[in-house]
């Protein structure tokens, strides 16, 4: 897990600044994870730390075409 503050939904991406500086977009995040985080729609959360695990989803199709998936959320 590594440390990122979330920064903005905005059409369907989930917009996250890491420790390192760089900013990542989520295309997916786990039913279970927004199930405890509303990051759709709960704007409290923006600026907010958390440790966040994720993979990379590989489309069998175009093996260039890369998903990031939330797997998990913890705050800090």
């Amino acid at each position: 897990m590594i440390e990122a503050v979330f920064i903005s939904y905005k059409d369907g991406y989930f917009k996250f600044l890491f420790e390192t500086g760089e900013e990542m977009v989520f295309e997916e995040v786990h039913p279970r994870a927004l199930k405890q985080y509303d990051l759709k729609n709960d704007k409290s959360l923006i600026g907010k730390s958390f440790l966040v695990s994720f993979i990379e989803v590989i489309e069998d199709a175009d093996e260039d075409f890369v998903i990031y998936r939330i797997e998990s959320l913890k705050p800090l």
